[in-house]
């Protein structure tokens, strides 16, 4: 017994060893499943293009150059005006008194000018005569110079009221459109409080904020405008304006294109794209924003080879949002880990266990 028990021992740990080296696989062998997605190509057209709002070239608030209160408004929002149409009133009451004040004045004014030019008239012959002082003849003719002075400021004091009581109504500067009623009828104004903002009439503009990188391009000739309300109807426009500093906060640049042969439906504070054409157009893949990584030396991507390895591919990106990344410099047709790929190395060899569409 003894015997047969040693022999046991010494046999057990080969049969075992042999069991063990028949199933254990080789971890270098064993191809990693992975989804992947089909690269596809399409023009980078949202790069050059910018959103931005219909607006006037020239758009002004317009109000009465005398204080008052508001009598009455004879035109409303989205009325089309002519220059000098009357656009509201005022109360012409105090005005009114304020001209017949001034002209009170005037009239007191020419007469006690008549009085001391006639005093100074015979204060000169009696000078001429010994019957007066130099010096009492000198005050007489002041004093008449003195009076003709004051006709004259009583003169443009009542000029001046008769302006102000002609300022009570509010004609239009231009030809334009009301886009605005600021203070209506009952309201108290000072002098230049704005009532009405006017959008003067003209070829309508579109405003845009261009990042610098749009700057080379933004008086290239070519620019289009597309209204969000019919899309398919671009028009032309050409650069009018650029700011010459970015926006403290947006680090962008105010700009304003001209719309050229504008259509009719083409309505102020409609929603519009800028679209820029570009010296060269960029190619670029719309993927799983999953797919990018970076391992240090920039944003790369796993593109699988036919033979079951990968190859680190650069790539530049355009855009990334929160799942989707646009980037360029793949190829059309190559196949690009989606899933899994931080957990990837050049050294490991995969299979493809499922293809995911490029649009999801």
């Amino acid at each position: 017994m003894p015997t047969a028990r040693t022999a046991l021992a010494l046999i057990l740990p080969l049969l075992l060893g042999a069991c063990f080296e028949r199933t254990q696989a080789s971890v270098e062998d064993a191809a990693r499943p992975v989804q992947v997605v089909t690269v596809a190509l399409t023009d980078d057209a949202d790069a050059r293009a910018y959103a931005g709002t219909i607006r006037p070239r020239h758009e002004a608030e317009v109000g009465f150059r005398a204080g008052g209160r508001i009598a009455e408004r004879l035109v409303d929002i989205g009325t089309h005006v002519h220059a000098d149409q009357v656009l509201a009133r005022l109360d012409p009451t105090d005005l009114a008194l304020a001209v017949r004040s001034a002209e009170a004045d005037l009239a007191s004014a020419q007469a006690q000018a008549t009085q001391a030019t006639a005093d100074a008239g015979r204060s000169a012959k009696l000078l001429a005569q010994g019957w007066v002082a130099a010096a009492a003849d000198e005050a007489k003719q002041a004093t008449a110079r003195a009076a003709t002075e004051r006709v004259v400021s009583a003169r443009a004091a009542l000029d001046l009221a008769r302006n102000r009581l002609a300022y009570a109504e509010l004609r239009a500067p231009a030809d334009g459109v009301i886009m605005a009623v600021v203070r209506d009828r009952g309201t108290v104004v000072a002098d230049g409080d704005p009532v009405l903002r006017l959008a003067e009439a003209g070829p309508p503009e579109v405003e845009v904020h261009l990042p610098e990188q749009a700057l080379p391009d933004a008086a290239r000739p070519g620019a289009t405008v597309t209204v969000w309300a019919r899309p398919d109807e671009p028009v032309e426009a050409s650069l009018r304006e650029v700011a010459p500093a970015a926006d403290g906060k947006l680090r962008t640049y105010a700009a304003r294109y001209v719309l050229h042969h504008a259509p009719a439906w083409v309505a102020l504070g409609m929603t519009a794209t800028l679209h820029l054409p570009g010296a060269t157009t960029t190619r670029v893949a719309d993927l799983p924003a999953s797919a990018l990584l970076d391992r240090g030396s920039g944003p790369m991507v796993w593109a699988v080879q036919p033979n079951g390895t990968l190859r680190a591919q650069r790539v530049a990106v355009h855009r990334l949002d929160q799942d989707r990344v646009v980037l360029s410099g793949v190829s059309a047709g190559e196949q690009v880990v989606v899933l899994g790929a931080q957990k990837l190395d050049p050294a490991a060899r995969v299979r493809v266990a499922d293809t995911r569409p490029a649009t999801e």
